[in-house]
């Protein structure tokens, strides 16, 4: 399959002496603050699942819909953030930082959230401000690096930010094994993580786009405001966003992920929280190499080929009976390392594919529509699996989202593939 277009690939192809050339600073910059900010955030993703499903007895079901609101608020918002950032002034950092500014005011709060109506506000407040910097951050990336090495810039900052998901849990794993608070001592070092990696963002990361990047398309957008609508006509705008969301809609969320391995293999609870080490070790070993082959090959093909992998990790949950843990070792490790090569392939690679086909002045909108319909269409699969699973079983559940992701992939590669270039029309 062909998927790479004019529109996909790199407008220069880098010479082999100077493929890795120095990073922009903004993107090191905006790397370190990821890295922070993921620290605090995935220590409280490590435990929350099992605090919730356990803990708190709550069923699949309720954990689906309180896991799509947990993502689908962030993507509503998503919007706010992108056409707030692209306003004149170059807004891209005041957005930014307010967005990581309220998910770090929320970390507290989670010490005196102990029922699930009060911790549902919490984590909708806090991807609330996920939401706001999502669309800013990426686009201060993309202004920052030369087109033909997005991908890599991407990947470079995918890594950093996943070296937090990384220590997150580990650190969340330490906690819990000397605090005697348990949980609310997690909560607490993940409040001051958090205020860190907001200073580091307001001292560090510049207040308008620098680099080779910026500016380099401004001529072409159009003037007066831009809608959604107007924007999904632009040229591969609209099949990157329908792509986004079809495939989205049988991504079974992280958290799942983790409960059915803990559940199909019996995994201690205690190890619960180094589950996520696996995906996020996959990630950062592979998001540098994933962005620079994106570069070359096509960001859509490489985005595609992700979500191969994807599904064979579904496969192979499903493949594997269940038993004990110390008998499907190989499996688990297996399965988070194709969950982290599913990543790798698609987050920062999808970013900077979107990137390539949206002008300067609307970059953050362009992003913030394209990741909005992904994390909706992720909202329904949330709240789907979480009923088929209570209805029906994980099994089932599992094979039902595989099942969609065969369905999926075909039609996703068709609606990426270029259109033919009519010919033109001979003299009369």
């Amino acid at each position: 399959m062909y998927l790479a277009d004019s529109r996909d690939a790199p407008a220069v192809v880098p010479q082999r002496g100077r493929r890795w050339a120095a990073v922009p600073g903004t993107v090191l910059a905006l790397g370190a603050v990821s890295l922070i900010t993921d620290v605090s955030a995935e220590m409280i993703t490590a435990v929350l699942p099992l605090y919730l499903v356990s803990g708190l007895g709550l069923s699949p079901l309720g954990f689906g819909v309180l896991d799509g609101v947990y993502n689908g608020v962030g993507a509503l918002v998503r919007l706010a953030g992108g056409h707030l950032a692209d306003g004149g002034g170059g807004r891209h950092k005041a957005v930014a930082v307010a967005g990581y500014g309220l998910s770090a005011l929320c970390k507290p709060l989670l010490l005196v959230a102990h029922t699930l109506p009060a911790i549902g506000a919490v984590l909708a407040l806090d991807r609330t401000g996920k939401g706001l910097r999502t669309a800013p951050r990426d686009a201060l990336i993309s202004l920052a690096a030369p087109p033909e090495r997005r991908g890599q810039a991407f990947g470079v900052h995918r890594a950093m930010d996943t070296a937090g998901a990384l220590c997150g849990p580990l650190l969340a794993f330490l906690v819990l094994g000397v605090a005697a608070e348990g949980y609310d001592a997690v909560f607490t070092v993940s409040a001051c993580v958090a205020a860190l990696g907001v200073l580091v963002l307001v001292l560090f990361v510049p207040g308008r786009p620098v680099g080779a990047g910026a500016g380099a398309s401004a001529s072409a957008a159009p003037s007066g405001p831009l809608r959604a609508p107007a924007l999904l006509r632009m040229p591969g705008v609209g099949r990157l966003a329908a792509c986004a969301v079809l495939l989205g809609l049988t991504t079974v969320s992280d958290s799942f992920v983790y409960l059915l391995l803990q559940r199909r293999f019996e995994v201690p609870a205690q190890w619960f929280p180094l589950l996520p080490l696996g995906t996020a070790a996959a990630f950062l070993l592979l998001a540098v190499p994933a962005g620079a082959v994106a570069d070359r090959i096509g960001r859509r093909r490489l985005f595609l080929l992700g979500h191969l992998a994807l599904l064979a990790a579904y496969g192979l949950v499903l493949a594997v009976p269940d038993g004990p843990l110390p008998a499907v070792v190989p499996v688990v490790v297996t399965v988070l390392a194709l969950h982290g090569a599913f990543y790798a392939a698609t987050d920062g690679v999808l970013a900077a594919a979107v990137a390539g086909v949206v002008p300067d002045t609307m970059r953050a909108r362009g992003l913030a529509l394209v990741g909005t319909g992904q994390a909706l269409a992720r909202f329904a699969c949330s709240i789907g699996f979480g009923a088929a699973w209570t209805a029906w079983g994980d099994g089932p559940a599992l094979a039902v989202a595989t099942a969609g992701l065969v369905i999926s992939t075909p039609l996703a590669i068709a609606a990426l593939r270029p259109s033919p270039r009519p010919s033109p029309r001979r003299a009369a």
